[in-house]
């Protein structure tokens, strides 16, 4: 239940983050025009930087990175600095952290309570958990202003898109058909959005009579959202029940096969973009009608490799790429594995473009029952005992396999997976 202190609070975290957005969309737009000298400048100034910080308040990074000699470090020297993996970064998350207040356990008491409405930890910091698509569980912590950037980063296409001058120019209305709650980075981007470009969300879990009733009510500038979910409601808009004209429709959060890419561009008439979005930082989109993402590289750098952890060739498929976060200074992702695959293209004045081939949910079907994973991955991620997962489909509802480090009382997730609406 959300009480009058509870919405307070809410409300001040709006503000604060659409200040925090206000004052960088400027400049993350200009950063569109760059050229590979500028984008290379800035990707080296925010990598030293980084390091110093992670070395100097992190014990973690300060033991693997003893001796590194930062001032003359250049992009390409990542390759000889050791990776992690989210496993690792979960077993040394307290140590991992640049602000010795900030520990796992007042991290997963914050996700625990937030439920409806955003809130910030300490009143600074913004908590994500996120399943990913290994199913491993990770939580991911930045400040009010680091998370802007990252928003601001995926919004500025966007702006640019629609207001050739700028964030001053005009403003869009996108309707947000993901993740509900603010644990999950959607959830969180659409309670706190407002501003030259507002989210609304619509949250996937909704019965879709419902949401087709938000969106006919709405009538969107914009429509963004999982691609299983722009498909159920493609349907809809060729049925006549939904009936909406978007300016741009945006997939997110999911691969986009090309079976819901055809459904969905017949259906609103409209090329589709391809969005890549990691709680993690890395983020891009393709143009519309696209399958090659360009990412954010002022953002993040993205090392796409092989198995063996060699750097792939174009047109040849990464088994995983290594990321380094270069405006998440609160919790410094170095080289982190992230296991999605891509395929690496020839880049854009610097900026990797790469085609994603993972990230696929499957959608749960039961007779008129539907389904969708977010609705289970909302109540895993929140699950602190739960380390990783793994849910399949049974004839008549769900098996889920847990790893945990230690035994624990399951009676309560049982009750809350129950609980999900079909």
């Amino acid at each position: 239940m959300t009480t009058a202190t509870d919405q307070q609070d809410a409300n001040a975290v709006r503000n604060r983050v659409r200040t925090a957005l206000g004052v960088g969309l400027a400049d993350h737009v200009a950063r569109l025009a760059w050229t590979a000298d500028q984008l290379a400048a800035h990707q080296r100034s925010r990598l030293r930087a980084l390091i110093a910080h992670a070395c100097e308040r992190s014990p973690f990074h300060a033991r693997r990175l003893r001796g590194l000699d930062v001032g003359r470090l250049e992009v390409q020297d990542l390759a000889q600095l050791p990776t992690m993996t989210k496993a690792e970064m979960m077993a040394n998350f307290d140590e991992l952290l640049t602000d010795r207040r900030l520990d796992r356990a007042h991290v997963e008491e914050h996700l625990d309570v937030m439920t409806d409405e955003p809130r910030l930890l300490f009143g600074d910091y913004v908590c994500l958990a996120s399943g990913g698509s290994s199913g491993e569980r990770g939580l991911f912590v930045q400040t009010v202003e680091e998370y802007a950037g990252f928003v601001a980063s995926l919004m500025r296409w966007r702006v640019a898109a629609t207001t050739p001058a700028g964030p001053a120019g005009g403003s869009v209305v996108i309707a947000l058909v993901a993740a509900a709650s603010p644990v999950h980075s959607t959830g969180f981007g659409a309670a706190t959005s407002g501003g030259p470009v507002q989210l609304v969300a619509v949250p996937a879990t909704l019965d879709l009579s419902e949401m087709v009733d938000r969106l006919n009510a709405m009538q969107p500038s914009a429509l963004m959202g999982y691609p299983t979910k722009l498909a159920q409601l493609a349907a809809e808009q060729r049925a006549g029940n939904l009936r909406i004209s978007p300016g741009s429709v945006t997939a997110t959060s999911e691969l986009l096969t090309d079976e819901d890419r055809t459904a969905i561009t017949e259906a609103f008439g409209l090329p589709v973009v391809n969005q890549f979005a990691s709680t993690e930082g890395l983020a891009g989109q393709s143009d519309p009608g696209g399958s090659i993402v360009t990412f954010a590289s002022d953002m993040c750098i993205a090392e796409l490799v092989d198995d063996d952890n060699r750097p792939v060739e174009p047109g040849v498929v990464a088994s995983k790429a290594f990321l380094t976060n270069l405006h998440n200074f609160t919790q410094p992702l170095i080289r982190y594995e992230l296991t999605d695959r891509f395929i690496a293209h020839e880049p854009d004045g610097g900026r990797l473009r790469a085609s994603v081939e993972g990230r696929a949910d499957s959608i749960f079907r039961y007779r008129n029952v539907v389904l969708h994973p977010l609705t289970v991955r909302t109540v895993m991620v929140k699950a602190s005992s739960v380390r990783e997962y793994q849910v399949r489909q049974t004839p008549a509802g769900i098996h889920v396999d847990a790893v945990t480090p230690t035994p624990f009382d399951n009676s309560r997730l049982i009750a809350e997976l129950k609980s999900i609406p079909t």
